[in-house]
């Protein structure tokens, strides 16, 4: 007789927890191409299996191509919110109860996309998902480190009307790569920082933003941390 524990039923109706996923890289072929044919995009693939094809992929950067490609089928309200219900909507066939998903708003606004066209669109697939499977569902902002200190802000300003619904801020891209900025909390919890704690930033407070090269102050809450001056193009996206 299987034990419990091992029959495949028992494993997916399990109550579990996602805690470190990049929505927009949740993005499926079938939905790409929706997407991409009702707001007339171009995307590089030529069908679904080119799509699910390239997803074979070697390196973070050869990732990137595609998350970037998917990306520009982005465009409206009504696109981030399919993008949410249809990752909701497949995780919770899996037994997630809560997520805390992560969102790069300055992959959008370099587009032209507003900040809160990004984030309405989000919020309201997170409503779906609450009311559809009872999920409860946290949203993360996360600055891009292949983007200047100016940018950074200039996105923080725009974000400012939605701090209270985010539960903190996070960095995307290689740890490793050249940043121009990064954003180092200075409270207990690692990295990531509560939105009552990011208002701080500007003043220097609980979260903060060093230019290149800059080192964490030693004897911080934080160990001492030093980003790397130099390095390559990885992690960046195509052509940027």
């Amino acid at each position: 007789m299987t034990p419990p524990f091992m029959n495949g039923d028992f494993i997916t109706n399990l109550p579990k927890a996602e805690l470190h996923l990049h929505i927009e890289g949740s993005l499926e072929p079938e939905l790409m191409f929706a997407l991409a044919e009702r707001n007339k995009v171009a995307i590089p693939f030529k069908s679904v299996e080119d799509v699910r094809a390239a997803y074979s992929f070697t390196n973070l950067q050869t990732f990137l191509d595609i998350y970037y490609a998917g990306a520009a089928v982005l465009q409206t309200e009504e696109d981030f919110r399919d993008l949410a219900v249809a990752y909701f909507d497949r995780v919770a066939q899996d037994g997630v109860v809560h997520a805390e998903i992560f969102f790069d708003p300055q992959t959008h606004t370099h587009r032209g996309i507003p900040f809160d066209v990004v984030a309405r669109g989000l919020f309201a697939g997170i409503d779906e998902a609450q009311a559809r499977h009872g999920m409860s569902v946290g949203l993360i902002m996360s600055f891009l480190r292949h983007l200047d200190e100016e940018d950074a802000f200039k996105t923080f300003a725009q974000a400012e009307p939605w701090l209270d619904q985010f539960i903190g801020v996070g960095l995307d891209l290689v740890r490793g790569r050249a940043s121009a900025v990064e954003v180092r909390p200075r409270v207990r919890g690692g990295w990531r920082c509560r939105a009552d704690a990011v208002r701080a930033c500007r003043r220097g407070g609980a979260a903060r933003l060093y230019p290149r090269g800059a080192r964490h102050p030693a004897g911080g809450p934080d160990r001492p941390w030093q980003s790397r001056a130099g390095g390559s193009d990885f992690g960046r996206p195509a052509g940027a």
